[in-house]
């Protein structure tokens, strides 16, 4: 096919949907208005867009709004370039993903990261997944973060609390260690009965802390030990409950 070369002709086109930007000129692949208006209908477009397009600043952030995936696209100075990338992250965590990997290790720019979004941990350099600042944060955002956090911190209990006061789910990324420690669980039980069904076989079966999850969320009982679930005691606890 051959390549438009008249703007005009390339942006009435694209508007209808009729013309993909890898079939205009190199010239119009690097026109602002004629990339704009193929990226704001598929956003994968960029990818044909002057290598020039992909390392303006303005102009990137502005693709980033429509769709942060396509930093993927933008030119490996942007990605290392931590003015950029904070201003990026800040309009979408996720941003993080597609960051040098200096930058994925710049403490300043993955904690603006998960403050927008806590899962942009997941993208973050090993050393700040075990930094108890930066998870603090993440999980303060998306408790679900705590999955992505360092084996130690997830055995924290100042971390994994302040995960669980948010959202109880995230006690299934909690360290075995604190799923089998009784007096952690006892305090876990009391933000939500539900945490009963990821602790250990043993506490499951620990009368006291079944009764504490029962007394909070009747229907947490059905992640007891077979035998408590039989207990006269437990299901009168239950029943008065309901």
């Amino acid at each position: 096919m051959e390549k438009v070369t008249d703007k005009t002709e390339a942006l009435s086109a694209i508007k209808k949907e009729t013309l993909a930007l890898e079939n205009v000129s190199d010239e119009l692949k690097a026109d602002k208005e004629v990339v704009m208006a193929a990226v704001e209908l598929g956003s994968w477009e960029f990818e044909h867009a002057s290598d020039e397009l992909k390392a303006d600043k303005e102009f990137v952030l502005e693709v980033i709004k429509i769709n942060v995936d396509q930093f993927n696209t933008a030119s490996d100075e942007l990605k290392a370039d931590k003015e950029f990338v904070m201003t990026a992250v800040e309009l979408s965590g996720w941003a993080l993903e597609y960051a040098s990997d200096e930058l994925k290790a710049d403490k300043e720019v993955v904690i603006a990261a998960v403050k927008e979004s806590g899962d942009a941990l997941t993208f973050s350099s090993d050393e700040l997944k075990a930094d108890k600042e930066v998870v603090m944060e993440a999980v303060k955002e998306s408790p679900d973060a705590l999955e992505y956090s360092s084996d130690e911190l997830k055995a924290d209990t100042e971390v994994v609390m302040e995960a669980l006061k948010n959202d109880v789910c995230a006690m299934e990324y909690v360290s075995d260690e604190l799923k089998a420690d009784k007096e952690f669980v006892m305090k876990a039980v009391e933000l939500s009965g539900w945490v009963l069904e990821h602790v250990s076989d043993e506490l499951k079966a620990d009368k006291e802390v079944v009764m504490a999850a029962v007394k909070k969320e009747s229907n947490a009982l059905q992640f007891s030990s077979d035998e408590l679930k039989a207990d006269e005691e437990v299901i009168a606890l239950q029943n008065q409950d309901d």
